[in-house]
């Protein structure tokens, strides 16, 4: 059970890390590559706001598994 929660809990920091960087492309505060569509698109910024929170759930039910 340590190992999927251990599992559980790299993919929710990285679902944490790919939410933050949605959302600063999507408001332009990190406008690389130049071409890619999602800068200065808010509907990035929600969407990242929402993998974010998700990253956080699943780093909440990693910590539940392991008790």
């Amino acid at each position: 059970m340590k190992m999927i929660s251990l599992i559980l809990a790299v993919i929710g920091i990285l679902m944490i890390i790919m939410g933050a960087l949605w959302a600063a492309q999507g408001s332009g505060l990190f406008p690389y590559p130049e071409t890619s569509p999602m800068i200065n698109q808010s509907q990035w910024i929600t969407r990242g706001g929402i993998l974010g929170i998700l990253g956080i759930a699943v780093i909440w039910i990693s910590r539940k598994l392991k008790a």
